[in-house]
């Protein structure tokens, strides 16, 4: 055998033990008449000696020759070590070694295989395979393995039962673009690699299967950014004989399961809000309540701004203020920069408000032209402001002023260390719209899925005004991302064609497409919906980061490539022929 234990387990408990271990070379340090080597697997570090007046002189000798990354196995007693190291598992013992085989050389690394690397991120990735034998991708890849080993064991518990679904399937004109996968036994024709498994697991409830999960992979070619890749991981679930109640208590039950068996940490609350109250008061879908900062509007309901002379309010539809505890303190400096901030062409805001509440009582403003104290105490009782806070405005067009001072809350949260990533804040937004206007083309589009269903009270609206219709579906928000998100389906032919209907389908298109799925719809399906959880989302928020490539064995970099293995690639010319593939040069 190659290995007795691992480099992780050995202790005082060991000495005079005759051990195998097996592993990589972390470094050595050499005295003449004395060597030590730090051995390194995944499980961790131990110590081995050698010893010129206690080693075999060939093995001696040999040791000598090691360098960084080499495999070896070593032979040897466990003895009490003379310096102790208290932080390593291993650092009471070491192994003074009797027999030294090198099971593979290596070439020096071109970053070093520490905790703290010199390495590059694009060097990294090219060389992932050797990331990975560092301590933080090593225990990011781990990490992800509990937290989807907690997931199955939670759903089959309740039941649930993992079921794989197709990756060869048909290409559907909704969603992001589709990868695109030749067939050579069918000429001119095309499957797609699934953005998700949504119709099989609908099929699946219409098949009686009753309660299914599957943790599978998912694929979208669409522009990359931190958190998404080309290829991505959901848990997937759906539940047939359930209302929006049931799933949501499931679901709110794996959430509160997983931050206890891997966070150590007991949820309370979890709120439930809607999609409007999100958007009034955090001007995003998916707000972090790990703070407040919610939105506080000096415009009154439904009314021009008061008083008027202020022209850059006067002009606006909608006048929004943030109030930031204990920053009144705030020098000008602090305040022009936050200014060029929200003036980015990122945030397009054209300036930026404020009135220092002060710890005196008196206020201070940028508007004090145009606005006496009076005025300026009325705006921080609205927003709730105490002496010391510091109040931030910005107006204009209202969904546009709303998604500004949004990017403005979230970037004083981070300056000012309200993210905390051991802090965890979940919450429910329920009650979408079903559909949104697309400007570009006058068409409506289903803001979730066209298979999601409409609350039952508002279906009449579908008729007169199809973008109040508020949708059975839901989204998952934790700390401010949203992991997951689903809706009760529509589970009946006639509901589904109107839907396609007002989605700008013809008849013949919504039978060409989803012909397969209508058509079980007649065979008794019963009421169903369900859910997915982004896993690698989850699992990176869950360990304190947001950026989900770290917590990827092999991620794709921001261009969507793999710049280890070089894809994408050509294709052989012969490959292409077979395919019947023709590219214009």
């Amino acid at each position: 055998m190659y290995r007795s234990h691992n480099c992780g387990e050995l202790n005082a408990s060991h000495i005079n033990t005759e051990v195998t271990l097996a592993g990589w070379v972390q470094k050595t340090r050499d005295k003449g008449f004395m060597n030590w080597v730090d051995l390194r697997d995944r499980y961790g570090i131990t110590q081995l000696i050698f010893d010129e007046s206690r080693t075999d002189k060939t093995v001696f000798e040999l040791a000598k020759t090691l360098g960084r990354e080499f495999v070896i196995q070593a032979k040897g007693t466990v003895i009490e070590r003379e310096a102790k190291n208290a932080n390593m598992a291993t650092g009471d013992i070491e192994i003074l070694v009797t027999e030294l085989n090198i099971l593979n050389s290596s070439i020096t690394p071109p970053f070093t295989i520490e905790d703290e690397t010199d390495g590059g991120e694009d060097i990294r990735m090219k060389y992932r395979y050797l990331d990975i034998r560092r301590n933080p991708v090593k225990n990011n890849l781990l990490f992800r393995h509990k937290v989807a080993m907690e997931v199955r064991k939670y759903l089959s518990d309740l039941d649930f039962c993992e079921v794989e679904t197709p990756y060869l399937i048909k290409s559907t004109p909704e969603g992001a673009r589709d990868f695109v996968v030749p067939s050579r036994m069918n000429e001119g024709q095309f499957y797609a690699l699934p953005q998700s498994p949504q119709t099989f697991k609908q099929l699946l409830m219409v098949g009686g299967m009753d309660k299914y999960f599957q943790i599978v992979k998912c694929f979208r070619d669409e522009d990359l950014r931190a958190d998404r890749q080309p290829e991505f991981t959901q848990i997937d679930c759906e539940m047939a004989f359930v209302e929006q109640e049931d799933i949501l208590n499931v679901f709110e039950g794996l959430t509160r399961h997983l931050l206890k068996e891997i966070k150590g940490i007991e949820v309370e609350k979890f709120p439930r809000i809607t999609y409007d109250y999100a958007m009034k008061m955090y001007g995003n879908d998916k707000p972090d309540i790990r703070f407040g900062m919610e939105f506080c509007p000096l415009t009154p309901e439904g009314g021009p701004f008061e008083p008027k002379g202020f022209p850059v309010f006067d002009d606006s539809e909608i006048v929004l203020a943030i109030n930031v505890e204990n920053c009144a303190h705030y020098t000008r400096k602090q305040l022009d920069e936050l200014t060029d901030w929200v003036k980015r062409p990122q945030i397009g805001a054209k300036g930026l408000i404020y009135v220092r509440y002060n710890e005196d009582g008196t206020l201070k403003s940028s508007v004090d032209k145009f606005f006496n104290e009076e005025v300026l105490k009325n705006w921080a009782e609205k927003c709730n402001s105490k002496p010391g806070d510091l109040l931030l405005i910005l107006s204009g067009p209202t969904d546009k002023t709303r998604t500004q001072l949004s990017a403005l809350r979230m970037e004083l949260a981070n300056r000012l260390g309200l993210r905390k990533p051991n802090e965890f804040a979940p919450l429910w937004v329920v009650d979408f719209p079903l559909l949104e206007l697309d400007e570009e083309s006058g068409r409506y589009h289903a803001m979730h899925h066209p298979f999601t269903s409409p609350k039952p009270e508002d279906m009449q609206l579908l008729e007169t005004n199809p973008g109040k219709v508020r949708a059975n579906a839901y989204d998952m928000v934790l700390n401010g991302n949203e992991i997951g998100g689903g809706s009760i389906r529509i589970h009946d032919k006639a509901t589904q064609q109107l839907m396609f209907k007002y989605l700008g389908f013809t008849p013949k298109q919504a039978e060409d497409q989803f012909g397969f799925l209508m058509n079980a719809f007649q065979y008794g399906a019963p009421p169903h919906g369900g859910l997915a959880f982004g896993l690698d989302r989850l699992v990176s928020i869950l360990g304190g980061q947001e950026t989900i490539r770290d917590f990827i064995a092999f991620p794709k970099n921001n261009s969507g490539r793999d710049v280890m293995i070089d894809a994408p690639s050509v294709i052989d010319d012969l490959q292409l022929k077979e395919l019947k593939i023709k590219l214009d040069n």
